[in-house]
């Protein structure tokens, strides 16, 4: 695997998840770096792994990108106040970031992004974004936002306005939540500027995680992502809640019903996954006609179970195209 310097900008469960699944695969922790705001997770990280670099404070995600030319330069950050740091890397220098992983909530994407602007058009990362619904044209903007106004000049009523093609390269990832046991699956769009090389960065940083990496040519396609495999998580788990429900109302214990409910859908899910069928077929293999299983699954059909799948999902893919309009306001963004 590619051993790029990484900046985890948000050290949550995600982040942990994708840090965690490449020092497992050997990645070096020497070349990672988390920022975190609160620091109870910037202690539970540290102590979880020992020896990662744990920033905190107003100045850790400009140093977690643009690193420091000596370690006095970090030691003075710490001394200000600037930056918290764990103990055991405090007198160490830092390398700028080759990889910036933006994994804030998208709340405080923009805020985050606008910050760093500036260092992010001086250091030219490869930006990768696991915030969802927050387009790359945005995340751009929010950059070239930062970048103008932390430009210098003679003239500061004048920032300098920086063009699209001067911002580093944005991929888009969408995993999900089975990332934190290593049986992801994530959907990726990249910038026409990202060159095969980042691509192929990307793929490795979230393959680490996920069974499956699946690239979209429209990036419309990443809120698709977000309905089938984002969210799609929690769908099976409703099902399984429900199937766990209907055997305990039939007299069997809950126990007993949940085991049984999590290994069918286990063994359904690896079937599928290893059989040259496509799934209507081997949903009609099990179903044998007037037995029990095709009384189940004509209930299904008579309920209108496809259509509430299909409003389900399309409810999740709106969501998400939604979330840009709030929170990046209204209007298309000039694509890159």
């Amino acid at each position: 695997m590619l051993q790029s310097r990484l900046a985890f900008i948000g050290g949550g469960n995600m982040a942990e998840a994708i840090l965690g699944g490449l020092l497992a695969s050997g990645y070096p922790l020497s070349q990672c770096v988390v920022t975190e705001p609160l620091q109870a997770r910037c202690e539970f990280l540290h102590s979880k792994y020992p020896g990662l670099q744990v920033l905190s404070g107003p100045q850790a995600n400009y140093l977690a990108v643009n690193g420091s030319e000596s370690a006095s330069h970090t030691a003075a950050l710490v001394d200000n106040g600037s930056v918290h740091i764990n103990p055991t890397a405090a007198s160490e220098s830092f390398s700028p970031a080759e990889v910036v992983i933006l994994a804030v909530k998208p709340q405080v994407l923009r805020g985050v992004v606008t910050d760093l602007g500036s260092t992010l058009h001086q250091r030219q990362p490869l930006v990768i974004s696991i915030a969802a619904g927050i387009e790359t044209s945005a995340i751009a903007r929010f950059m070239a936002e930062g970048a103008s106004s932390g430009s210098s000049g003679s003239d500061a009523t004048a920032p300098t306005q920086i063009q699209h093609e001067d911002l580093p390269a944005v991929i888009r990832a969408m995993p999900n939540t089975p990332a934190l046991v290593n049986e992801g699956a994530t959907g990726l769009y990249a910038t026409l500027d990202t060159t095969p090389a980042q691509r192929l960065v990307a793929e490795s940083l979230l393959g680490a995680v996920s069974k499956q990496v699946s690239w979209v040519d429209q990036e419309s396609l990443i809120d698709t992502v977000t309905g089938i495999s984002g969210s799609g998580p929690a769908y099976f788990f409703l099902m399984m809640e429900a199937m766990e429900d209907a055997a305990v109302k039939l007299g069997m214990d809950r126990e007993t019903a949940k085991e049984l409910t999590i290994q069918t859908c286990l063994g359904a899910a690896k079937m599928a996954q290893s059989s040259s069928d496509d799934l209507k077929t081997l949903r009609v293999k099990v179903t044998s006609p007037q037995g029990t299983t095709d009384a189940a699954i004509k209930t299904f059909e008579q309920g209108g179970f496809r259509d509430l799948v299909a409003a389900s999902v399309t409810a999740a893919d709106s969501r998400s195209k939604s979330l840009a309009t709030e929170l990046c306001g209204p209007g298309k963004e000039s694509k890159l």
